[in-house]
């Protein structure tokens, strides 16, 4: 897993329920191996402990560009352990680790069970700690309430130093968010800001999610966001949330604004040395630095030196993500010297490109659901606005976006309009499936023995439109192997929309930690469709089925109400199909005796004897009727 190069230390808001925390982070990134080890970081889901943990890996590379350090999930690490055990290579699996200066291990909660490796992992820990190389750990628990722990691996977790991250309080919600709005180009009038940090989100992804569904109003309503409004634009992430009073600034929080400053401050040095550097760390790796040496050889200081190793040091991951995924494909390909030229990234995915192509892509959107075709309403207006939004800026914007609501409503017609819009925009390569077809690909694959092929499928694709998210509720591997999907996917900025029968906080059987990545985004509703959506969407349907529907026919059906748009086509295809068995035309009076058939049975049997040709039936033949032929044979011959 590699680090995120986005996740510092200087873009991570300090507040007291994580001021210790962040001391801490701080401490052993400056002498990694000699304080705190291990360092043990425990909270619940969405409060920043992967954001601290990437924070002193990306410090400990900025003091010392060849240092050695290995950020993997436990979940990677069992893989990992499995996978080497399997092939006969457990020794190399182990000297491997041992060769880290700094080790980080995220979500070590899952050791629970897994008392193989925990034996391994006993061993690395006391090899690297007697050499003093520096082990971090998060968790969502304490090491004492992780259960089925070896002892011996338990007294050594809690041997350093346990440290917990809390919820942010009113001071540093009020904090993320001005961080956020500016990071984003984004102003709200005076109180906005104030008034949403004053519900206490436990988690900062939740606050992101509040967030997001206020500048998705602002910006796609074209309406400035009042205060006193705040409360219904964000309906469900307000509902039954406590509600903070707001304390006056204190000296502790003014302080901690000039600590974050002075924090930045620290990270200035001579620009030439820092570049310098940078060439000769990544030459030793093996990859090319024309972008950095052209930089070197201009007179004129770059606009920012942070800017520009972070986003050659990206520019470095991804080709590492592009080489390991072609490596399982096409080994020879991977030798390509793209793959080792940060200035040929976009030359390395097109070879990438080309061998997933030779391998069976997965499902993309169906050309059938166009944006054209879909019919936009109030009760579907912010969920289409912000899906106009994706697809012009797809990655950027909402991301990811969770659209949720009844069946029938148009979710999947949605899911895949976007899905061909980013084709039209991006290419091919975007992934559109049913959640119960992902689960049956894994199952297939988990048989077959190729997940790994499975999960590279995934993640190459450009965008991932994931419909009925609902049916991924309690099936473990499935959530995980989201789990990675989905961060893998958002790290690279690309686009994921989720659709689901209901918000994320009722996916009862869902882990917390795919529900507040979910809520991190954009949480948008479409509800049964109105009255005027009801009437465009009848008109359409009948015009389709050879019907021109009179203004009278389309107001009587638009007063009907309907729970889904099926059902709008159900009517629509009932009334027409009874008209042709009658050989009646459709009319108002025709669709009020088919709609109301216990009020209008007389109107209905008229309509039926006026349609029979009476000179060859009498009455009595239309309406009675044998299903026995033996029978209708002995009353005729009477």
């Amino acid at each position: 897993m590699l680090l995120d190069s986005r996740l510092r230390f200087d873009n991570f808001v300090v507040g007291s329920a994580n001021r210790l925390a962040v001391a801490a982070a701080r401490a052993v990134a400056d002498t990694p191996g000699s304080v705190y080890n291990p360092l043990f970081m425990y909270s619940s889901s969405g409060l920043g402990k992967t954001h601290l943990m990437c924070a002193i890996g990306n410090q400990v590379l900025q003091r010392n560009k060849g240092a050695v350090i290995d950020l993997v999930t436990l979940d990677d690490f069992v893989e990992e352990l499995h996978e080497a055990i399997a092939a006969g290579r457990g020794d190399a699996f182990v000297a491997r680790y041992l060769g880290v200066e700094v080790l980080l291990i995220d979500d070590v909660q899952f050791l629970t069970g897994h008392r193989e490796t925990q034996t391994e992992l006993l061993k690395i820990f006391n090899t690297l700690q007697a050499d003093g190389r520096q082990i971090v750990m998060t968790s969502d628990r304490p090491p004492a309430d992780i259960k089925d722990v070896d002892e011996r691996l338990l007294t050594r977790l809690s041997g350093g130093l346990i440290v917990d991250i809390g919820a942010p309080d009113y001071e540093t919600r009020v904090a993320i968010l001005r961080a956020k709005c500016e990071e984003r180009g984004v102003r709200f009038r005076g109180g906005v800001v104030e008034e949403v940090s004053r519900l206490e989100f436990q988690n900062v992804r939740e606050l992101q999610g509040a967030l997001n569904r206020l500048i998705a109003f602002q910006t796609l309503g074209g309406e400035a966001v009042e205060p006193e409004a705040v409360l219904r634009i964000l309906g469900d992430l307000a509902v039954d949330r406590p509600r903070a009073t707001p304390p006056r600034l204190s000296g502790e929080f003014q302080n901690f604004l000039t600590d974050i400053a002075s924090a930045v401050a620290q990270h200035v040095e001579q620009w030439k040395t820092r570049v310098t550097d940078a060439i000769a760390y990544w030459k030793s790796e093996g990859y090319r630095t024309g972008r950095l040496d052209r930089v070197l050889q201009d007179a004129t200081p770059p606009a920012s030196v942070e800017t520009l190793l972070r986003e050659f040091e990206a520019s470095v991951g991804k080709l590492r993500d592009l080489e390991k995924q072609i490596l399982r494909m096409d080994a020879a390909l991977a030798a390509h010297d793209a793959f080792h030229d940060p200035d040929r990234v976009q030359e390395a995915e097109a070879l990438l490109e080309r061998a997933l192509r030779a391998s069976t892509p997965p499902p993309g959107p169906s050309a059938a659901f166009t944006r054209a075709g879909f019919e936009v309403s109030t009760c579907n207006q912010l969920a289409v606005r912000a899906a106009d939004a994706i697809v012009a800026v797809p990655g950027s914007r909402y991301n990811p976006l969770f659209v949720h609501g009844p069946s029938g409503v148009g979710k999947t017609h949605l899911l895949n309009a976007i899905g061909n819009g980013l084709v039209a925009t991006a290419g091919a390569g975007v992934a559109c499936v049913p959640a119960q077809h992902f689960v049956d690909e894994l199952i297939a694959a988990l048989q077959e023995g190729t997940v790994d092929r499975w999960r590279s499928r995934y993640r190459a694709a450009s965008a991932l439109l994931l419909d009925d998210v609902q049916f991924v509720a309690g099936k473990e591997r499935t959530q995980e192997e989201l789990f990675h999907v989905f961060n893998a996917l958002y790290a690279d900025g690309k686009q994921l929309v989720i659709a689901s029968d209901r918000p994320p906080r009722e996916l009862s059987g869902l882990e917390e930690r795919l529900r507040s990545r979910f809520e991190g985004g954009l949480v948008v509703e479409m509800q049964s469709p109105d009255r005027d959506l009801r009437e465009r969407l009848f008109a359409r349907f009948l015009r389709d089925l050879g019907v021109s529907p009179t203004a009278e026919m389309l107001r009587y059906l638009a007063e009907r109400a309907v729970a889904s748009v099926r059902e709008i086509i159900g009517t629509a295809n009932r009334i027409v199909a009874s008209a042709e068995v009658a050989a009646v035309p459709v009319t108002i009076g025709f669709i009020r005796a088919e709609l109301e058939p216990d009020d209008a049975e007389s109107t209905r049997s008229a309509a039926m004897r006026t349609a029979a040709d009476t000179f060859f039936l009498d009455v009595e033949k239309v309406v009675w009727y044998w299903p026995d032929p033996a029978s209708r044979l002995i009353e005729e011959l009477r």
